[in-house]
């Protein structure tokens, strides 16, 4: 899952960047209104972390944009301001969530992981794919009640596949999800990731649950699903 946070203050931007990044969220930031909206309008974010109060373009400025686009990409407002017209001004300009300074990075960690969910459809924080479950908030899998330990990158791998279940998924929108900005567009850090988590399906008994779609990109499907 790939998040932006867009927050003035250093402390607190790097502050939620890593516990997002301990998390296993991929995060981009932004310190001002405008470079927040160019890597919004740039990115397929899952998610924004977005303070109010921002230089050169406000974080309500910025929000209301991106509504009139027509984009309906999760935003999680942050501010000082605790009034309810506060809250309700937010809320009313577009936002999903709203949180009051100061907060518990739990709670917003919480709340993200809820917005993402939101944007794929999803109700729980498991899914179901044949004898294969993942506890996309724990970050763990399990196989026939057998836990399989994934890297970070791969978990999140196997996460978006698995979001996308029965969908080819090209190479580009893996690295948009995964990878963040510094990771080379011309690496086959892609193709790595999927041979490695391959090969630790097929060990685990599912050899072929993510197939090759020869020009197109990568499908996550279960054998049986893929012969209809």
């Amino acid at each position: 899952m790939r998040v932006l946070i867009v927050e003035d203050a250093s402390r607190l931007r790097e502050g939620i960047a890593r516990a997002l990044r301990k998390a296993g969220f991929v995060v981009d930031t932004a310190s001002d209104g405008e470079q927040g909206l160019w890597a919004a309008e740039s990115h397929p974010y899952d998610a924004v972390v977005l303070d109010i109060m921002l230089p050169r373009l406000s974080g309500l400025d910025l929000l209301t944009r991106l509504r009139q686009q027509g984009s309906a990409l999760p935003i999680l407002l942050l501010t000082a301001k605790d009034t309810v017209a506060d809250r309700v001004q937010g809320l009313r300009s577009g936002a999903d969530d709203y949180l009051i300074k100061p907060f518990a990075l739990d709670e917003l960690l919480a709340r993200v992981e809820v917005l993402c969910r939101r944007s794929y459809g999803a109700t729980t924080t498991r899914i179901q794919v044949g004898e294969m479950e993942i506890d996309t908030s724990a970050h763990r899998v399990f196989m026939r009640g057998r836990e399989l330990t994934l890297p970070a990158r791969e978990f999140a791998l196997l996460e978006y596949l698995a979001r996308r279940r029965g969908e080819v998924v090209t190479r580009s929108e893996i690295e948009a999800h995964i990878y963040d900005d510094q990771a080379d567009p011309m690496s086959n850090v892609v193709d790595a990731a999927i041979y490695s988590l391959r090969k630790k399906l097929a060990a685990a008994g599912v050899p072929s649950l993510i197939q090759t779609r020869r020009g197109r990109g990568y499908i996550l499907e279960l054998p049986e699903e893929s012969q209809k």
